[in-house]
């Protein structure tokens, strides 16, 4: 019997499979990668060494009014660690520069001061002006422009009535704009929802390149590289996570060209053809990306990679913050897979209802394969009617797994789930 942690919360689960059944576990390279340096190193090298930009410092010289963009509190951007060092090589530059920290929220609950501290530490939240984006909230956004999809760009004030404006974000596999961070700071965190909603549209989420690890011809890629140039971002810091949230690469510089270096890193490490399994267990790498439901279809997209015809989708979610947002939970739990679907797609891209993408990626996989979800946080009874199947542990879950399957079925655990681009034939 095999013995495997499959990351949970804020620490993990235990699964148990025989090893006659046992045919692979699939996690990144990235997470036995050794960095040549440690993570304040890492940071302040890139800084040194930027990607088609001048440092950051000389940047800065001259800037009255700068904007940092970070991200909220469902990512893992170690912003105590590149926040500090980001905000002395600003002041290196503009001693007396007005910076703020907008929080890049997307169509998230707006971060707590709570949050904040955790995240930042509490020197920056005592000291620093922190704005968090609030994408319903009409009066804090300007018209930008149009973008190559037809959707208006709307995007906060801070980013667009500053001289200097720069992102700092992580860089990880994403389940429909191919790779998160660089642009994705600006389309979707900052914002309002009818822009983000329209990027996130039934026909953008449908596109055959709207898929992990796909930039190009991905229109959802497309419309947020345009939306990040039309607002003049000049500078970005992306980094690298471990298993463990610990930085072990960063690139700084060119929001496209230290983005594609970032991405490289991250497709070497990440990439592996994706091994064909009849059951498939996963999760969203624990806390903070498996918070709610809402987040969980990442993981399980890279589950579907991996599942075989009719395979069964194993989740360990925590969803300790429950769905995740009334829109999503309205919709995925609007009837049977076929009708959620059919719905959906009836949606023109400029009424885009918030939130509806992941319904949409659910019904997708819900149609070829049973999903079993693994949270002791969640109403099982919900998890019902959102068409799939709760379990309270790892062990039932495969147990119930092994009922549709049969004794026999081959086993594949990706343990982190978000961290691995699996990749078919």
């Amino acid at each position: 019997m095999k013995t495997i942690k499959i990351p949970y919360y804020t620490s993990s689960l235990e699964l148990h499979v025989d090893e006659a059944n046992l045919k692979a576990v699939v996690t990144a390279k990235m997470h036995q990668y050794k960095p040549p340096m440690g993570e304040a190193e890492l940071v302040r090298d890139a800084l040194a060494h930027p990607v088609g930009t001048p440092p950051l410092c000389e940047l800065a010289r001259g800037k009255k009014k700068i904007t940092l963009v970070t991200s909220d509190h469902t990512r893992a951007v170690p912003s105590k660690l590149t926040l500090p060092i980001l905000l002395a090589e600003l002041r290196k530059g503009s001693p007396d520069a007005e910076i703020t920290i907008l929080i890049a929220t997307g169509l998230h609950r707006p971060t707590t001061e709570e949050e904040q501290r955790r995240m930042f530490g509490d020197t920056i939240v005592d000291q620093e002006r922190i704005v968090v984006n609030n994408a319903f909230k009409d009066e804090d956004f300007v018209k930008v422009c149009d973008l190559p999809s037809g959707a208006e760009f709307f995007c906060n004030r801070e980013a667009v009535d500053c001289d200097l404006l720069l992102c700092e974000g992580f860089i990880e596999p994403h389940f429909f704009a191919g790779f998160s961070g660089g642009r994705k700071s600006i389309l979707p965190g900052i914002c309002n929802a009818a822009t983000v909603n329209e990027n996130h549209s039934y026909k953008a989420i449908a596109d055959t390149h709207s898929t992990t690890g796909v930039l190009e011809g991905n229109p959802i890629h497309t419309d947020m590289i345009c939306a990040a140039r039309a607002v003049n971002t000049q500078f970005i810091l992306n980094v690298a996570l471990d298993g463990e949230k610990k930085v072990v690469a960063a690139w700084a510089g060119d929001l496209e060209g230290a983005h594609a270096a970032g991405v490289q890193f991250i497709r070497e490490q990440s990439q592996c053809p994706s091994i064909e399994g009849d059951i498939v267990v996963t999760s969203n790498g624990g806390y903070p990306l498996d918070q709610n439901l809402y987040q969980s279809p990442k993981a399980v997209a890279t589950a579907e990679a991996c599942a075989g015809e009719d395979g069964v989708i194993i989740m360990c979610c925590s969803c300790c913050e429950g769905m995740g947002g009334t829109n999503f939970e309205r919709l995925i739990t609007l009837g049977s897979v076929d009708e959620i679907d059919a719905y959906l797609s009836k949606i023109p891209p400029k009424e885009t209802i918030s939130e509806q993408w992941c319904p949409q990626i659910y019904s997708r996989i819900l149609k070829k394969h049973k999903v079993i979800l693994v949270t002791t946080y969640l109403d099982h009874e919900l998890v019902r009617r959102a068409n799939m199947i709760p379990a309270s542990s790892p062990d039932e879950a495969l147990e119930i797994a092994y009922g549709i399957k049969g004794r026999d079925a081959s086993v594949v655990v990706i343990p982190d789930g978000v961290s691995v681009l699996a990749v078919k034939g």
